[in-house]
């Protein structure tokens, strides 16, 4: 009796059975996960609906326009603001922060106005002087409310009803508001180069007052300012950052190309410069033990000074050198054991490798599909960004009541600006204002914009994960092709990644989007603990904290977890046409039956894709680095005059690693799906000329004749 033939790649559980039909992908396939394909479909229609649900009731304007106190937006045409593009505060004092400032929640008087105050003046001043001064007032009073012109009117009443400011200082607009215009004279903060003013109400006060309720304005002033300069750097250094991410992507291309006959070179140079710098390390190590010996106090223990926060005491003991030698001789066994046992597995990782390298070569298109996947997640990003500023806008104004006692019983309650007048509220509230505090509503829609916004996150996160799913399916589909052709390249498909592309998207978008949701509610679900995270920041309950922190690390390595799962689900999705759960419990199973190849080979490609990220941004980058700083003869007078060089600098070394990390993520593609392949391989054939293996001839050889020829049993 003949045993079933197995092979070293199945470590655990039953290998796959052979199947003499298996020709690789499986073009003749049915739909998948046909539910999902369906909810799918309609969360995307609900999705277009509301986004024209926010369309509808949204205004943008509310966030392009300031808002005055009566709900009027600065600067729109046609309205009596229409040349009034600035908001000014009528006490600025009242304002805690910009932040408060952005938000129009400041508990003062706000106003439209054509332009900021460019000088120091208060209410008293101007009302005494009016009749032979009237220039100053006729300035004074376009910052006071539309139609006021009574200067005979008391101050007292002036300032109860704010009808004017009790003051104006210099400033200048920034975000379209009135922000006081500091500066620095000798270490000084200063207004108009003056520390001190009068606020009006007969006391006088430090400009750091003003400084303290703008907080930060005057750094973004700079920064402002910095921007220019940066944006001058972007416009006349545009061309030649182009041109070195176009140098960055074709270093790129050479890398993978040149992976194919250097990918063991560069392991085994890495391993064996591993190798001996600890080397060196343990005879350093030993050195300094011999050196020591006879210095006095040398041969003290660790315990015998205890704790030091100096810790080069501790480099003076004999004791310290020898436990350095002897952990870098543990570290030096292990890594030489390692390699002994794990030798054959460290092959295989090389060969699937150079085979990547080959296959992409053969499959050029591949490595251009990320742009497809970033134009599908840069739509996503656009419409989530659109539809939540129409949500965030939607509603009409909303007024409340705002006083200046702090016992008022009605201040902050809501009300109507045309009948507040009428009430009994300004007789109880002295000076208290109907004034516009923000934009809602109490219909049903107003009701519920935070659960439209919180689905119109969740929508954008299944959304984004579904087109990565949709390229590691396509991609994985393509190379598949290529690993189960028979005879390389002849029997390759014609067009096999618009082929993949479209088996992807007729048979399994439903497989895909289930991946993609629950992916999605994992993700949701660490934002969520991420928000009540910052909003429980300040308290002091160390119980909820600690929980949290748990929370946030158990779901960030389920979402780890998830997409390593969904990564290679797709992978036989796109072999077989298998539904997403029975997929991904194959490839589960099978990874865990070659547990040690995974991680093998997962290292191995992690560290080469790293070092040719490294290679393209800092290559790139010394270049850019000489080309920027006029530093190559040649290109001298071409390098253009620049406020700051390390603009394009960094924007070439960062745009470089971005383009990398874009052409390497094909080539990771490439390798998994090369990998469950050649499991696959293992599993379903024995090399016989009834089962013939479809690996490469370089695979062939170093899995050896043994694995190559069925094992019999006699039984």
């Amino acid at each position: 009796m003949v045993a079933e033939p197995r092979t070293a790649c199945s470590i655990q559980g039953e290998p796959r059975k052979f199947d003499p039909k298996f020709r690789g992908p499986i073009h003749n396939r049915h739909c998948t996960d046909i539910i999902c394909c369906v909810i799918f479909i309609v969360v995307i229609l609900g999705y277009i609906a509301l986004g024209i649900v926010a369309w509808v009731h949204g205004d943008p304007r509310k966030v392009i326009y300031p808002t005055d106190s009566y709900g009027q937006f600065c600067g729109q045409k046609d309205t009596f603001n229409e040349n009034k593009t600035i908001l000014f505060y009528f006490n600025i004092l009242k304002c805690a922060s910009p932040v408060v400032l952005i938000n129009l929640q400041c508990p003062t008087t706000q106003l439209c106005v054509s332009k900021c105050p460019d000088r120091f003046a208060t209410y008293i001043d101007v009302q005494a002087s009016y009749r032979y001064k009237p220039d100053q007032w006729n300035y004074f009073k376009q910052f006071c409310k539309p139609g006021f012109n009574n200067p005979r009117k008391s101050v007292a009443q002036v300032l109860r009803d704010e009808d004017c400011p009790s003051m104006i200082i210099p400033s200048r607009p920034f975000l379209k508001r009135c922000f006081p215009d500091f500066s620095t004279k000798n270490g000084v903060l200063t207004v108009a180069n003056q520390t001190t003013f009068r606020d009006g109400r007969g006391k006088t006060r430090n400009v750091t007052d003003l400084r303290e309720a703008a907080n930060g304005i005057n750094n973004v002033l700079d920064a402002r300012s910095v921007g220019m300069k940066i944006f001058e750097d972007y416009a006349i250094s545009w061309y030649w950052i182009l041109i070195g991410l176009f140098i960055a992507m074709i270093v790129s291309l050479l890398f993978l190309v040149l992976l194919r006959f250097t990918a063991g070179v560069l392991f085994w140079i890495f391993i064996f410069g591993v190798i001996g710098i600890i080397g060196y390390g343990i005879w350093h190590c030993y050195w300094e033990y011999g050196h020591l010996k006879g210095i006095p106090g040398s041969d003290l223990t660790v315990y015998d000074i205890g704790f030091q926060t100096d810790f080069r005491v501790y480099l003076q003991l004999r004791q310290t050198w020898l436990a350095f030698m002897i952990i870098l001789c543990v570290v030096e066994v292990i890594i030489i054991l390692m390699l002994i046992f794990l030798r054959n597995r460290i092959r295989i990782a090389i060969a699937l490798l150079k085979e990547g390298s080959r296959a992409i070569g053969y499959i050029m298109s591949t490595l251009f599909y990320p742009i497809v996947t970033f134009i599908l997640i840069a739509i996503c990003i656009s419409y989530w960004a659109v539809t939540a500023v129409f949500l965030a806008t939607s509603g009409e104004p909303v007024y409340k009541v705002m006083a200046n006692q702090t016992l008022c019983k009605y201040a902050n309650l809501t009300c109507d600006p045309e009948t507040f007048n009428t009430t009994n509220v300004t007789k109880l509230c002295p000076g208290a204002q109907c004034t516009f505090a923000f934009y809602g509503g109490e219909s049903l829609y107003h009701k519920y914009i935070f659960i439209f916004q919180l689905a119109n996150a969740f929508v954008f996160l299944w959304l984004v994960n579904f087109a990565i799913a949709l390229g590691q399916c396509t991609l994985a589909g393509a190379f598949a092709s290529y690993y189960w052709a028979s005879r390389k390249p002849a029997d390759i498909p014609l067009w096999p990644l618009f082929s993949s592309f479209g088996r992807a998207i007729r048979y399994h978008t439903g497989s895909l989007a289930f991946g993609a949701l629950i992916l999605a509610i994992v993700q949701l679900i660490r934002v969520i603990l991420e928000y009540l995270d910052h909003k429980l920041k300040g308290t002091q309950n160390s119980f909820t904290r600690f929980l949290l922190c748990c929370l946030k690390c158990c779901f960030w390595c389920l979402e780890k977890f998830l997409k390593f799962i969904n990564r290679n689900a797709y992978i036989m999705i796109a072999i077989y046409g298998k539904n997403f759960c029975t997929s991904a419990k194959e490839a589960f199973f099978l990874l865990m039956r070659n547990v040690v190849r995974v991680a093998v080979l997962d290292k191995v490609t992690d560290f080469l894709l790293f070092l040719g990220k490294i290679l393209v941004a800092g290559g790139v980058g010394v270049l850019a680095f000489f080309f920027f700083t006029q530093r190559i003869p040649i290109f001298a007078q071409e390098a253009p005059a620049l406020n700051y060089y390390w603009v394009p600098l960094l924007t070439v070394i960062i745009g470089s690693y971005l383009v990398a990390h874009g052409f390497f993520s094909v080539y990771a593609m490439c390798v998994d799906t090369l990998f469950l392949c050649f499991c696959e391989d293992l599993e379903r054939n024995d090399g016989s000329t009834a089962k013939p293996y479809f690996m490469s001839a370089s695979l062939h050889r170093i899995l050896g004749k043994k694995e190559l020829s069925p094992k019999k049993a006699v039984g």
